[in-house]
C-alpha cells in the first residue's frame, strides 16, 4: 500500500525501507504510528491490502440470540470442531537402501503432556526419494491452543506396524497454526540431533474439510390452527434432518412470532451440512409448534421437503401445506392446519473463520499493560510486578498464555507493546499510552521475547502511578482498525489484550471507545491480575447483552472478553488461552459476514 504525499509513500511490503527520490518508504505498521503521531485524516480506500498473516477455524455457532418479539432463542446446530486435511510430498529424502531407494511413509504426531502420540500415518511408497503421498492426514483444530505437530518420514523395509525397526529419514516439528497460516508449508527435515537430514525437505499443503454453503429462507405461514383459549397460537418453526439410523436430529429453531396466527418469521440461515449433510435431494422435516411458557409446546403441524424443491422460491413463493397427521388419520374431512409459505430460498457460502486465516487475512496483535501505582512496588515481592527468581510474574505468565497462541498467524511477527499508567522518562509525566521500547516513532517488539525483554527494561525505569484508564489505548488501536476498514477486502483484524490490576478510573470514555470500536475489525481482550474486585470488568464483555456507552449508543457486537487470571493460576498457560481466545474466531466471521466480505483469496473446494 503507497499513500502518496509530501515526502511520504507506503508500499506494499512491511520490510521496505529503501528510498527513492524525493521519498521514504515505510511499512504499513509504522504508517499507522505516524498517522496517529500526526494526527492528519489519511484516505486509505484506495490503497492496495497487505500480505497478512491468516486464521480460521470454525468454532461452534450456536446462533443464539434474545429476540425482540419474545424471549425464545433461535438456535442453529453446527459443529464444535474443524477439521483440517493435510496433503505431503517431500523432496531429496536419504537413500537408505542397497540396490535400490528408500520406501518412504511419513507419520503424524501431536504433542500432549510432555510426550508424543501418532495420529494418523500415509501410505508407503516403494522406491522414491521424492514422494506424493495420496493418503492425506486429518487433524482437528482449535484456534486457542498451540498444537505441536511432528511429521516422520522412515523407510518401511518389513511388514510390521511398528516404526521402530525402520530407517529414520527425517522429521518437522511445527505447530498446525504455522500450517494454517501458510496454507503451504516448505521446510527442511531434520535429523533426531538437529542436524540436516540431507537436501531432504518436507511440502504440507493445508485444507479446511468442509461444507461452508448456507440456505438462506425467508419464511411465513398462513391461517395456522389455534391452540390457545386465550388469544391466538405463538408460532415458531424447527426443522430437523434425518440422520442415517432414521432418528431425526434438530438442526435449527426459529424465533416465536407471539400471538399470530399468519406469522412472518424473521429471514434465517441454516448450514446445508447440518440441514441435509450437503445432499440437495435428501428430505428433511419441518415443524410448526405453539409456545408455551412451561415448555409443553403444542404440535400444530409439519411438512417435508428437499432443497430442490425448496429453490423454487426463486422465482414465486413455495407454498407447503402444514399437517398434523393425527388429525389427519381422525377426521375424513381434513386438508390441513395451515400452509407454510417459502417466500425465498437461496444457496450462498458462510465463511468460516479458517477461511479468513488460510484466505489471507491478517491477526495484528498489541499489548496493553497496566504500570499503576496500585499494582505496588516493582521491588517488593508483594508486588504484581515483581520479578520472581524465574524472571517472570503473573503480567508475563498471561501475556505468554496469549501471545504464544497469536504469534504464529502474524507473518513478520512484529507487536506494538504499550504501558499506560506510569510517570515515564525522561520528564516524568504520567502517560496513558506509551511504547514498552520507548519508541513512539517503533514500537513494535519482534515476537513475544522482545515484549518481555522490553517490559524487563522499561519496568526498570519508569514510575509507576495513575489512573488506571484504558480509553486511550483502546481508541489508539482502533484507529488502526478504522484505517483497515477502509481498505477494499477482508485483509487485517486487531486484537488488543489489555493486562491489568484493577478497577478502570475512566468507565464512562471506556464504553465509549468499545462501542464505537465494535464498528472495525477489533477484538479486545482484558486479563485481570492480582486479587482485585474485578466485577465492574464483566459489564464490557457483552455476554449478558450487547454493550451500551453512556450516551445511549450500543455496540455493533460483542468485542470483549475478559477472564480473571488467578481463576487460572492452578491451571495451564493453554487453560487460559483457551479462555480469553475462544471468542475469537466468531468475532471476527461476525464483523466480515456483517460487512458482507469474503476472505482476500476466496478457498476454492
Amino acid at each position: 500500500m503507497r499513500l502518496e504525499g509530501k515526502n511520504h509513500s507506503i508500499p506494499t511490503t512491511k520490510n521496505d525501507y529503501t528510498t527513492g527520490e524525493g521519498r521514504t518508504e515505510l511499512p504499513f505498521k509504522t504508517f499507522c504510528s505516524l498517522f496517529l503521531i500526526f494526527c492528519k485524516p489519511v484516505d486509505v480506500s484506495a490503497a492496495r491490502p497487505i500480505y497478512i498473516a491468516r486464521f480460521t477455524a470454525a468454532p461452534s455457532e450456536l446462533g443464539r440470540r434474545d429476540t425482540t418479539r419474545s424471549q425464545w432463542r433461535d438456535t442453529t446446530m453446527a459443529q464444535c470442531v474443524t477439521k483440517v486435511e493435510l496433503s505431503l510430498s517431500c523432496r531429496g529424502l536419504l537413500n537408505e537402501d542397497v540396490g535400490s531407494k528408500s520406501d518412504p511413509l511419513c507419520v503424524m504426531l501431536e504433542e500432549s503432556g510432555g510426550s508424543w502420540h501418532e495420529l494418523e500415518r500415509t501410505e508407503r511408497i516403494m522406491n522414491s526419494l521424492d514422494p506424493e503421498f495420496s493418503q492425506r492426514l486429518h487433524v482437528d483444530y482449535y484456534f486457542e491452543q498451540v498444537q505441536k505437530l511432528r511429521f516422520g518420514l522412515y523407510d518401511i523395509d518389513n511388514q510390521t506396524y511398528s516404526l521402530d525397526d525402520d530407517d529414520f529419514l527425517g522429521q518437522l516439528d511445527c505447530t498446525l497454526a504455522q500450517i494454517v497460516s501458510s496454507k503451504k508449508l516448505t521446510r527442511p527435515l531434520l535429523l533426531k540431533n538437529g542436524k540436516p537430514a540431507g537436501k531432504g525437505q518436507i511440502t504440507i499443503v493445508a485444507e479446511e474439510k468442509k461444507d461452508n454453503r448456507i440456505l438462506k429462507l425467508d419464511v411465513a405461514a398462513r391461517k395456522l390452527d389455534n391452540k390457545d383459549l386465550f388469544g391466538k397460537s405463538d408460532p415458531f418453526l424447527e426443522f430437523y434432518r434425518c440422520s442415517s439410523d432414521g432418528s431425526w436430529q434438530l438442526a435449527h429453531r426459529t424465533e416465536v412470532v407471539k400471538n399470530n396466527l399468519n406469522p412472518t418469521w424473521r429471514p434465517f440461515s441454516v448450514p446445508l451440512q447440518a440441514l441435509c449433510q450437503g445432499d440437495l435431494e435428501k428430505e428433511f422435516k419441518v415443524v410448526c409448534n405453539d409456545y408455551d411458557n412451561d415448555g409443553s409446546h403444542d404440535f400444530i403441524g409439519e411438512s417435508r421437503v428437499n432443497v430442490l424443491r425448496l429453490q423454487q422460491a426463486d422465482k414465486n413463493p413455495l407454498e407447503l401445506e402444514c399437517v398434523n397427521p393425527e388429525r389427519k388419520r381422525k377426521k375424513k374431512h381434513y386438508k390441513n392446519s395451515g400452509v407454510i409459505i417459502v417466500k425465498n430460498c437461496k444457496i450462498d457460502v458462510e465463511y468460516s473463520f479458517l477461511d479468513y486465516i488460510m484466505g489471507g487475512t491478517q491477526m495484528n496483535f498489541t499489548v496493553g499493560i497496566d504500570f499503576t501505582g496500585s499494582n505496588g512496588d516493582p521491588r517488593s515481592p508483594d508486588s504484581l510486578h515483581y520479578l520472581n527468581p524465574g524472571g517472570s510474574n503473573e503480567y508475563l505468565s498471561a501475556l505468554w498464555s496469549v501471545g504464544s497462541v497469536i504469534q504464529d498467524y502474524d507473518t513478520d511477527k512484529l507487536f506494538p507493546a504499550f504501558g499506560f499508567g506510569a510517570l515515564i522518562p525522561p520528564t516524568f509525566q504520567i502517560s496513558h499510552e506509551f511504547p514498552l521500547n520507548f519508541n513512539h516513532s517503533n514500537p513494535y517488539c519482534n515476537g513475544v521475547q522482545e515484549i518481555v525483554n522490553a517490559y524487563h527494561s522499561c519496568l526498570q525505569q519508569l514510575r509507576l502511578y495513575g489512573p488506571t484508564n484504558f480509553s486511550p489505548i483502546i481508541n489508539h488501536v482502533a484507529q488502526f482498525a478504522a484505517a483497515a476498514a477502509k481498505l477494499p477486502g477482508a485483509t487485517q483484524y486487531f486484537i488488543l489484550l489489555i493486562l491489568t490490576d484493577g478497577v478502570i478510573t475512566d468507565m464512562d470514555e471506556t464504553r465509549h471507545a468499545i462501542v464505537h470500536a465494535s464498528r472495525f475489525p477489533m477484538s479486545i481482550i482484558i486479563v485481570g491480575v492480582g486479587g482485585a474486585d474485578f466485577d465492574g470488568m464483566e459489564i464490557l464483555d457483552g455476554d449478558g447483552g450487547l454493550l451500551k456507552a453512556p450516551s445511549g449508543d450500543t455496540a455493533s457486537r460483542d468485542i470483549v472478553q475478559f477472564v480473571p487470571f488467578r481463576k487460572f493460576i492452578n491451571a495451564s498457560k493453554e487453560a487460559l488461552a483457551r479462555s480469553v481466545l475462544a471468542e475469537v474466531p466468531l468475532q471476527l466471521t461476525s464483523y466480515y459476514r456483517m460487512h458482507n466480505l469474503p476472505p482476500p483469496n476466496v478457498p476454492h473446494p
